[in-house]
């Protein structure tokens, strides 16, 4: 199935206001209500599923003799004629309309007169927007993983590209012990797998359902919403609990918390690019084309596109913790506050597919400049674990080894002296074991890398 993401309309502000309901009303609604309630200023990104729902709908319709095969075929025709206007984004929005359900509703009845007035049968807004976000949510769900394939695709080959690359390693921002470029990349591709497959079990837990009516069902027996529909990611299903199906936003919830888990990876990895990139570090260089400038300082070339995805991971936490605190508190089923569940999750879909795509093409065009980073390995307290792990391995009690190779780096600094420079008399001086040759073997970025055999490999 073809992905339009994000629909570009041609917006027209006409003056009609066409509802699904108001028989039972004496007066219009206040012009202030009016634009207090209105979604289609927003939910018009549900068109393409709206219309695919309406489609597998008459289908349930005619094959329950609701409708007969002249009024399947003319409402049938009009709904795919909008659909081909939403897919090459001819598609025109009239805001004046209450959302897109009734928009969508009013154009199926110009262009098919009575049998149009059948459309809604046996249907409520409650289970037809259920239905519609579930689609949508199913669409980028599996789109983005399609992003997230990208992105590690880009990181394995800037890794495979830099394979013999040693970096230092860091805890708490200080150096550590020495790591391959590849080890450090396959931290944050795992993190992404691990997303890749959040994504993917969100997916699994959205059932596309018909029958739930309002809240209770309809007339329509169960057996006829077994519908195979190709144009949907999934077939439908009938309700397995009505009141559920219109008032479950726990697809939602759990799609947002795992964009929001994606936006903090996310956000990890532009941080450490972003020291990476600073005078202070200077290992990394980032392509001209995805960085700006200062508008005063003419020297300045700031990662401005790795700062921009650490700042949206706020509006991704807050886009989860606005639907959960919406939800928590309603009573079943539908309820109007769930008109507000919808720009979140929006947003959050598009903040984290522009991320994924503009990472992905960053990280084409990262170098590394390694001369800078072989000064920082000769940082003698980077091999100070290598050290004790030595005299571990000839019969010295860990934390004695611990204490020390903690006393040969106190005397290193306070002494200003290389440890590679120290004679076997004053190496022995901390350990019988400590001479030359092995310290200035043990002291090295591949010999650090190469002792390491816990690691799967």
């Amino acid at each position: 199935m073809g992905t339009t993401v994000f629909l570009k309309p041609n917006i027209n502000f006409g003056d009609i206001m066409t509802k699904l309901w108001g028989g039972r009303f004496s007066k219009g609604t206040h012009k202030l209500v009016e634009k207090f309630t209105n979604s289609i200023h927003f939910d018009y990104k549900l068109a393409k599923y709206d219309v695919l729902g309406s489609l597998a709908h008459i289908d349930i319709l005619k094959k329950a003799k609701l409708l007969n095969v002249r009024e399947h075929k003319k409402i049938q025709s009009a709904l795919k004629a909008i659909l081909k206007t939403i897919e090459n984004e001819t598609f025109k929005i009239d805001l004046s309309f209450e959302d897109i359900h009734s928009y969508i509703q009013h154009l199926v009845e110009i262009k098919t007169g009575k049998a149009g007035l059948k459309l809604h049968t046996c249907r409520s807004r409650n289970d037809q927007v259920a239905l519609d976000v579930k689609a949508y949510t199913l669409d980028n769900l599996f789109y983005t993983q399609k992003n997230i394939e990208h992105l590690i695709e880009s990181l394995e080959k800037l890794a495979t590209k830099n394979r013999e690359l040693i970096i230092p390693g860091f805890t708490h921002l200080q150096h550590a012990i020495p790591v391959s470029i590849i080890e450090y990349f396959s931290a944050y591709i795992q993190m992404l797998s691990r997303d890749h497959q959040r994504l993917y079990n969100a997916a699994m837990n959205i059932d596309l359902t018909l029958g739930a009516g309002a809240l209770a069902g309809t007339f329509i027996p169960a057996g006829y919403y077994q519908h195979k529909n190709s144009s949907f990611l999934m077939d439908i299903e009938p309700t397995k609990n009505s009141l559920d199906a219109v008032s479950d936003r726990d697809f939602i919830i759990e799609s947002l918390n795992t964009l929001a888990t994606i936006g903090m990876h996310l956000s990890r990895l532009a941080e450490d690019m972003i020291l990476w990139s600073t005078q202070e570090f200077d290992f990394i260089n980032i392509d001209d084309a995805f960085c700006t400038g200062s508008s005063l300082m003419p020297q300045k070339k700031n990662p401005d596109v790795l700062e921009l995805v650490r700042g949206y991971s706020g509006r991704l936490f807050g886009n989860l913790t606005n639907v959960l605190t919406m939800m928590k508190g309603l009573p079943l089923s539908y309820n109007r506050d769930m008109q507000l569940d919808k720009e979140p999750l929006f947003d959050s879909f598009e903040i984290v597919q522009k991320e994924l795509a503009v990472l992905t093409e960053l990280f084409k065009n990262v170098e590394f400049k390694k001369e800078n980073i072989e000064i920082q390995l000769e940082d003698e307290s980077l091999y100070a674990t290598d050290l004790s792990d030595y005299l571990v391995q000839n019969g010295v009690a860990f934390k004695d080894a611990h204490k020390i190779i903690g006393h040969l780096i106190q005397h290193k600094l306070a002494n200003t002296v290389k440890i590679k420079n120290m004679s076997d008399s004053e190496l022995k001086k901390f350990h019988p074991t400590l001479n030359e040759r092995i310290v200035n073997k043990i002291i090295n970025p591949k010999t650090s890398i190469n002792s390491k055999k816990s690691l799967k490999k």
